[in-house]
């Protein structure tokens, strides 16, 4: 069952979840909500205690979803409220929490309320989206999928006017200048958290507002209808969780925590590609860069760390130097790319080395806020570039050497997306039930990795405090609280390396090795010296050892 603590985010591990590629129960070739309630217990042996389920809302499903065309009804493919509602009671009996999606920023373009706008300029719901008889306003707004988009104006010929979006052109954005599209959207939130939905992801929360002369980003009148959000929440329910996606610099995502008053978490969008250019240079110094210039936030908030997810690693916080750096190195083939981005999974990325694998997770799971792994990762599956759009990374989970994957019982034609047949990614190979009979497999180290994890409340709540070896290639980092300090120590390099680290200041404690609970030479006065593997690292509790 769940527990009653207020800050359950903290100590969140978060398995990110496409329904419609998780599990099929009714062989139609689509995951769906039953089939999720079915794998619950895989997701809880796993290690996971929380679920981020991408949108699974009425829509034609021309961007994976977030085009919704009813807020308040299941899609078809994937089952029904009642659906649903097993899902989540299942879930919560398993002591697993569960985050939806909540797109503030726009509808689809069949939703009942832009279908009636566009038809009438007298129709209340005209004024429920953003129009113009000119393309020019807001000009200093950037376009944001600039593979597709070449303006953030459209035309629509039935409305006789444009209509504002800044993603794609069948997503109009809503207009939060109208007191009504704050009421529906709060009265959304009340329709999934009073089914008892633990937590909702605020996508593309910067863009809320429009104003002439800035970027229509990050505006005051975005942070003030947060504020009231948050406040609703608190006032009806306990123990929810708002998530702001906000891809922006750290200065900049810092306000949408406000003073502990706005959203409980965040993501941490630069830390992501640091983490690949640091393995790549096989230096520290992206790393300790970018969380050094990280803000402090409120002691109830929390960062969302992830190395992967559904859309593309993005490269939109780093400079041009290090997103061609980025490409050469990750990307080379155009179709790796989309957007401002790499549509890849993880272990593609990472040229299915499993050292860089474990190494890659390590960081994922010490370094401070909460995880998030992307389904399928924790057995390296492998992605299809071939695929359009950012259907490379959302391919049938692979559950067993079976027909499809064990993904679905349907004729394989009738798949939503194939299974992957890459040579080196197989499925016949690369599947949970192959990974669950072998010991030393990806998944079993997952599954250790995270129990470890979940033992220690200090790498969820904990202070971090870097350490600097004269060695650039090791990251060397303590992760502290009133009850453990957890020294990590990691070697970029994929050569082996040694170097000394002042511990001086805890001298009589011993480095215990939290996987084999070894216990290490003791700390003296004098610089300690370890060596590594390439693309090693080590989790040790300083401690005094009976």
């Amino acid at each position: 069952m769940l527990t009653n603590d207020p800050f359950w985010y903290k100590d969140a591990i978060i398995y990110q979840v496409s329904i419609r590629s998780f599990f099929d129960s009714n062989g139609d070739g689509n995951g769906d909500i039953p089939g999720l309630t079915q794998k619950l217990d895989y997701i809880s042996w796993l290690g996971a205690n929380t679920i981020w389920l991408l949108p699974f809302y009425q829509s034609p499903l021309k961007d994976g979803g977030y085009d919704i065309s009813d807020f308040r009804q299941v899609h078809p493919d994937f089952g029904t409220i009642d659906d649903f509602q097993i899902f989540l009671d299942e879930a919560h009996k398993r002591g697993i929490r569960v985050i939806t999606e909540l797109i503030l920023n726009h509808t689809s373009d069949q939703h009942f309320w832009f279908q009636e706008a566009r038809k009438d300029r007298n129709s209340p719901y005209r004024d429920y989206y953003v129009w113009s008889d000119t393309d020019a306003r807001y000009s200093d707004a950037r376009i944001i999928f600039t593979d597709t988009e070449r303006s953030n104006w459209t035309w629509d010929h039935d409305a006789g006017q444009y209509f504002w979006h800044r993603f794609f052109s069948h997503q109009p954005d809503l207009n939060y200048d109208n007191p009504c599209v704050q009421q529906e959207m709060k009265d959304i939130l009340a329709f999934w958290f009073d089914m008892g939905v633990d937590g909702m992801r605020l996508d593309a929360v910067p863009y809320l507002y429009e104003r002439e002369g800035t970027n229509c980003e990050n505006l005051p009148e975005t942070h003030a209808f947060l504020k009231e959000l948050r406040s609703f929440l608190d006032e009806n329910w306990e123990n929810r969780l708002f998530l702001a996606e906000a891809n922006q610099w750290p200065d900049d995502v810092r306000p949408y925590f406000g003073d502990g008053d706005e959203c409980h978490m965040a993501y941490h969008f630069p830390v992501m590609p640091r983490l690949y250019i640091a393995l790549r240079k096989e230096q520290r110094r992206p790393i300790v860069d970018i969380l050094c210039q990280t803000p402090d936030i409120p002691p109830s908030c929390q960062w969302c760390m992830f190395l992967r997810n559904h859309d593309e690693l993005t490269l939109e916080m780093v400079s041009d130097d290090e997103r061609d750096y980025l490409y050469n190195e990750y990307a080379r083939d155009p179709r790796m790319r989309i957007n401002i981005g790499i549509r890849r999974r993880l272990a593609p990325l990472l040229d299915n080395s499993r050292r860089r694998i474990e190494l890659m997770n390590a960081l994922l799971f010490s370094l401070p806020g909460t995880p998030i792994i992307y389904y399928g990762d924790e057995i390296g599956m492998g992605d299809n570039i071939y695929l359009g759009d950012r259907d490379a990374v959302r391919t049938p989970m692979q559950w067993s050497g079976d027909r499809n994957a064990g993904f679905s019982r349907c004729d394989p034609q009738a798949l939503c997306q194939p299974i992957v047949r890459d040579p080196i990614y197989p499925y016949e190979a690369v599947n949970v039930e192959t990974q669950e009979r072998l010991p030393t497999s990806l998944l079993w180290w997952m599954k250790r990795a995270m129990a470890v994890r979940n033992e220690y409340p200090v790498f969820g709540r904990g202070s971090i405090r870097f350490l600097h070896p004269e060695n650039e290639s090791i990251l060397a980092f303590l992760r502290e609280d009133a009850d453990s300090r957890i020294l990590v120590i990691a070697n970029m390099s994929r050569f082996a390396q040694a170097t000394t680290v002042d511990l001086s200041e805890f001298a009589g404690l011993y480095p215990v090795d939290l996987f084999g609970r070894v216990a290490f030479p003791e700390i003296t006065e004098y610089p300690y010296q370890f060596t590594f593997g390439p693309h090693n690292f080590f989790w040790f509790e300083l401690r005094s050892v009976d």
